[in-house]
C-alpha cells in the first residue's frame, strides 16, 4: 500500500490536472457557443440559397437555355459544375482521372476521438481510391488542420496546400479564396472531382464524419423544398452565373464553420469527461488517505495503551 505522503502527492497532482481540464472545458464551451452562433446565422442563408438555385434549375426552359445558350460542354462556363451525381459517390478513374481531397481536422489534441474519426474516414476513402486504380500522384490534398495533414503525409501523399490556420480562425475571405482555387482547378480540368471529409456538428454530443462531393455539384442532392414560382430579375441565365459561384463559396465556408463547431463540442465533452474522472480519482485517493491515516492513529493509540498497561 502507498504511503500517506505518496497518496497526498497524488491528490495534489490530480487536483492540479483538474484545474487545467476545468479551465479547458470552459474555454472550449465558450468557443462552442460562438461557433454555434456563427453557423446558426449562416446555415439558413446558405440552405435557402441552394434551395433557390435548385428551384430555378427545375424549370425546363431554363435547363434548355443553359444547354443551348451557355453550353454545359464549354470548359469556360461555370455551369459545367452541375452534374447528376450523388453527394457521397466515389469517383471512377476512367471518368475522373484526378481528384482533390479537402480534409478538415483540428490543429491540436485533447478533443477525444474527433481527429481519429476523420483520419479513419480519410484512410477508408484513400483505400477505396487505390482499389479504383488511383495512385498517390493522382490525388491532390488540401489540409485544413495540422492533425489530418500529418496523417496524409504519413500515408505518402503530398499536400497541395497546408491551410491549418483556417481551422482555428474560420474566415469567409479565406474560404472564398479556397473555393475559387478549387473551382478554377475543376473548370480547367486539373481535377475532375473534389471531395470534402469533415466532422459535422449534429449535437453537442454527436459529431459524425461526413464525406461528400463538393464538385461537381450534385443536382439531385440539392434540397429543393416546396415548389416556388420565382420572379427572376434580370434573367435566369445571369442569375445562374452569379448564384453558382456564390453557392460554392458559402458551402465551403459553412463546412468550415461546421467542422470548427464540431471540434469545440468534442473538446468540451472530452474535458468534461476528464474532469469527472479526476474528481472520482480524488474521491478514491482521499478515501484511501483517510483510511491510512485512521490506521496510523489506531496503531498509535494501541501503542500508548500497551505502554501504559506495561
Amino acid at each position: 500500500m502507498s504511503s500517506l505522503k505518496e497518496i497526498k502527492t497524488r491528490i495534489n497532482s490530480v487536483k492540479s490536472t483538474l484545474k487545467i481540464t476545468s479551465a479547458m472545458k470552459m474555454v472550449a464551451a465558450a468557443k462552442l457557443h460562438k461557433a454555434q452562433n456563427a453557423i446558426g446565422n449562416k446555415l439558413p442563408y446558405e440552405q435557402q440559397l441552394r434551395r433557390t438555385l435548385a428551384g430555378m434549375l427545375e424549370d425546363d426552359d431554363l435547363q434548355k437555355a443553359l444547354h443551348d445558350e451557355l453550353g454545359l460542354g464549354d470548359p469556360d462556363c461555370p455551369l459545367v459544375m452541375l452534374e447528376d451525381i450523388h453527394a457521397d459517390e466515389y469517383p471512377v478513374k476512367e471518368h475522373a482521372p484526378r481528384v482533390a481531397l479537402v480534409l478538415f481536422s483540428s490543429n491540436s489534441s485533447l478533443c477525444g476521438a474527433f481527429n481519429a474519426n476523420v483520419i479513419r474516414e480519410f484512410h477508408h476513402t484513400l483505400d477505396v481510391l487505390m482499389q479504383r486504380g488511383y495512385s498517390h500522384d493522382d490525388i491532390d490534398v488540401y489540409s485544413l488542420g495540422r492533425k489530418i495533414g500529418e496523417s496524409a503525409v504519413k500515408s505518402g501523399l503530398t499536400l497541395k496546400r497546408d491551410l491549418s490556420a483556417m481551422s482555428d480562425r474560420p474566415s469567409y475571405d479565406d474560404a472564398a479564396e479556397l473555393a475559387s482555387v478549387l473551382t478554377d482547378s475543376y473548370i480547367s480540368g486539373e481535377v475532375s472531382q473534389v471531395i470534402f471529409i469533415y466532422s459535422h456538428f449534429a449535437t453537442a454530443a454527436s459529431q459524425p464524419v461526413v464525406r461528400e462531393n463538393y464538385l461537381p455539384l450534385a443536382l439531385h442532392d440539392l434540397d429543393k423544398g416546396d415548389p416556388v414560382d420565382y420572379i427572376l430579375e434580370p434573367d435566369p441565365l445571369s442569375l445562374a452565373r452569379e448564384l453558382l459561384p456564390l453557392v460554392l463559396r458559402l458551402k465551403l465556408y459553412t463546412v468550415l464553420l461546421d467542422a470548427n463547431a464540431a471540434e469545440h463540442a468534442a473538446r468540451t465533452i472530452a474535458m468534461q469527461i476528464a474532469s469527472d474522472n479526476a474528481k472520482n480519482l480524488i474521491a478514491e485517493l482521499t478515501l484511501a488517505y483517510n483510511k491510512g491515516r485512521q490506521q496510523e492513529i489506531t496503531a498509535e493509540i494501541l501503542d500508548l495503551v500497551g505502554g501504559t498497561m506495561a
